[in-house]
């Protein structure tokens, strides 16, 4: 599907857009990956990497701007839309900027793509956004809802939108990972909570579910990927073993447990063998056998949580992976 094709990723200078780029250039030689994202020096170091491959473009932008959107969007087939506030204490203490970058950026993103006539679009979430505690999980929420509904908004353009939702992202910018091992020369690393337990994803794992949505989606699907969990104290552990855990406590808007699947969502909620899928709730688009496909119902109240996960993460797994990608993550 995406052969040949011009892909533009929203916030395509961050950790996912650096896996996505050079798997996708390798696996569907599209004919162009737009990168659109706000911060120059971002976008300079990026374009070092990929320094005489004519496939990669740049262009600066923010999803606030619903104009450079329209002029971003010209002749674009696909869009990952990655551009996000994530950071949990940033979004509680500047509500107002996490909004008009979660919600309003989303709202241009979909208008815009419906003008331009791209083909379809996956839009990336998170574990937070399924009942949310924090300002981030229900900014995120409210932009799953808003690319749900923007398969009923787009009428006759038939512009389509889905969304893939998954847990911490190990080695990415900003996560636990790379954090832990940077300090633990120290001696000692904070613990928010000894009961705290996370979904665990790599980049890579990501990817792919993204390239599945393209592929299955018919519009309105949120992906869930199946994953192992780990408790904050053996990722602790795996970093930095001979360290001391000192507990902190739980940052503002910190969630004890996550949770990508609700009870609320579990009546509209197909079991794969490698990934749940929610389907929308509006339309009967639950019952619908194009979406559903081979799925399979999950029972009523199901709920798929980080400290209930049947999947886990052991120390000695988490170790070889950091092992394998120091590149990303910092020697140890």
């Amino acid at each position: 599907m995406l052969n040949n094709s011009t892909i533009l990723v929203t916030g395509g200078t961050g950790s996912f857009g650096n896996a996505f780029v050079p798997m996708t250039l390798e696996k569907y030689n599209p004919k162009k990956i737009i990168i659109y994202s706000r911060d120059e020096m971002k976008q300079w170091e990026m374009a070092k990497r990929f320094q005489g491959d004519s496939r990669v473009r740049f262009f600066i932008g923010d999803v606030r701007d619903k104009d450079r959107l329209h002029r971003a969007l010209d002749g674009v087939d696909y869009v990952v839309h990655a551009a996000a506030t994530k950071i949990v204490p940033t979004a509680e203490y500047n509500p107002f900027e996490c909004i008009k970058t979660n919600i309003n950026g989303a709202m241009n993103l979909i208008d815009a793509c419906i003008d331009a006539g791209v083909k379809r679009v996956v839009a990336l979430s998170t574990d937070k956004a399924s009942s949310p505690a924090n300002l981030y999980g229900a900014t995120k929420l409210a932009s799953d809802k808003l690319f749900v509904a923007g398969n009923s908004y787009s009428g006759a353009n038939y512009c389509r939108f889905s969304v893939v939702r998954y847990g911490n992202v190990m080695g990415s910018r900003g996560s636990v990972i790379p954090f832990f091992l940077s300090i633990k020369d120290s001696g000692k690393l904070p613990i928010t909570d000894p009961r705290m337990t996370r979904f665990m994803i790599t980049l890579e794992q990501g990817v792919e579910l993204v390239w599945h949505a393209f592929n299955d989606m018919v519009g309105g699907e949120i992906y869930v990927k199946k994953i192992p969990s780990m408790k904050l104290t053996d990722i602790a552990s795996g970093a930095a073993p001979d360290a001391v855990q000192e507990i902190v406590g739980i940052r503002p808007g910190e969630k004890l447990h996550e949770q990508m699947i609700g009870i609320e969502d579990s009546y509209y909620t197909y079991e794969y063998p490698e990934h749940f899928k929610i389907l929308p709730s509006i339309h009967n688009w639950d019952r619908d056998i194009n979406r559903i496909k081979d799925g399979v119902k999950v029972p009523e109240g199901f709920i798929y949580s980080s400290d209930s996960n049947q999947e886990w993460m052991d120390i000695e797994t988490l170790q070889a992976w950091i092992q394998q990608n120091q590149h990303k993550v910092g020697a140890i």
